[in-house]
C-alpha cells in the first residue's frame, strides 16, 4: 500500500498521535482533527495503548483508512512512534518535542502508576514496555521527511538531543517553548504545508474555538 520513498504531495490524509498517557481528547489532538476539517483532510487522532508496541499496531492500521500517502505528525512519546512508521514506509512526518531515547526514559518509571485522565485508566510501567521501545527504535533515520518543531524551554525532554539525531531536517526552534508546546496552532499552517495543504495564516479553527 506505502510507497518505499517520500510519499507524494499532497498528503491523503493525516494522522496524529499523541505522547505517553495523553488521548484523543488532549489539545493538540484537537487542533489537528480542526485543522484537517479547514481543508477537508481525513484525519485520525486515535486514542493509543498505553504498550508501545500495540500503539503503533493501531496506528499501522490507521493508514490503510488514510488513502496512499498519509501525513504523519507525533508529539513527544507520539513524534517517536511516528518516526518508527516514517521510516517503515517512507512517510513525510512533522514531530513536536518528539522523544528520542524513549526506553531511557521509561526505564526511570518502570515499577511507577500512572492513571490516564483522558480515558481513566490505570496502569504500571513495566520491564516489556522498555524492551518493546527498545526493539521499536529505528537504527537510523532519513532527515529531510521530517519537519520539527522543538521548544528550547522542554522541560522534559532536552531539545538538543531531538536536533542531533534529525540534523538535516526542516526545523524551527521556539524560544522559551515548553514540553507541551501550546503554541501549536500558530505553526499549523507549516504543518500542513509540509504535506502539501495550504491552511492561511490566522484561520480561525473552528474547533478550539467553540469549546
Amino acid at each position: 500500500m506505502l510507497s518505499a520513498s517520500l510519499a507524494p504531495l499532497p498528503a491523503s490524509g493525516l494522522l496524529y498521535l499523541h505522547g505517553f498517557n495523553s488521548g484523543y481528547g488532549s489539545p493538540k489532538a484537537a487542533l489537528m482533527r480542526a485543522a484537517c476539517a479547514e481543508v477537508a483532510l481525513p484525519c485520525e487522532t486515535p486514542q493509543l495503548p498505553h504498550r508501545p508496541a500495540a500503539a503503533l499496531k493501531m496506528a499501522e492500521a490507521l493508514l490503510k483508512a488514510l488513502g496512499p500517502s498519509p501525513l504523519l505528525v507525533g508529539s513527544s512519546m507520539g513524534g517517536f512512534l511516528v518516526t518508527c512508521l516514517a521510516e517503515r514506509h517512507g512517510l513525510p512526518a512533522v514531530l513536536v518535542n518528539p522523544a528520542v531515547r524513549p526506553a531511557r526514559l521509561v526505564g526511570e518509571w518502570v515499577g511507577e502508576a500512572f492513571v490516564n485522565e483522558h480515558t481513566g485508566e490505570r496502569f504500571v510501567i513495566e520491564t516489556a514496555h522498555r524492551e518493546e521501545l527498545v526493539e521499536l527504535t529505528p537504527q537510523r533515520v532519513c532527515p529531510e521527511r521530517y519537519l520539527l518543531l522543538l521548544g528550547t524551554a522542554d522541560e522534559t525532554l532536552d531539545p538538543a538531543d531531538a536536533f542531533a539525531l534529525y540534523r538535516g531536517a526542516r526545523t524551527v526552534l521556539h524560544p522559551g517553548g515548553d514540553h507541551v508546546f501550546g503554541m501549536l496552532e500558530s505553526y499549523l499552517p507549516a504543518v500542513l504545508a509540509h504535506g502539501g495543504h495550504c491552511l492561511p495564516p490566522g484561520r480561525v479553527v473552528t474547533e478550539m474555538r467553540e469549546q
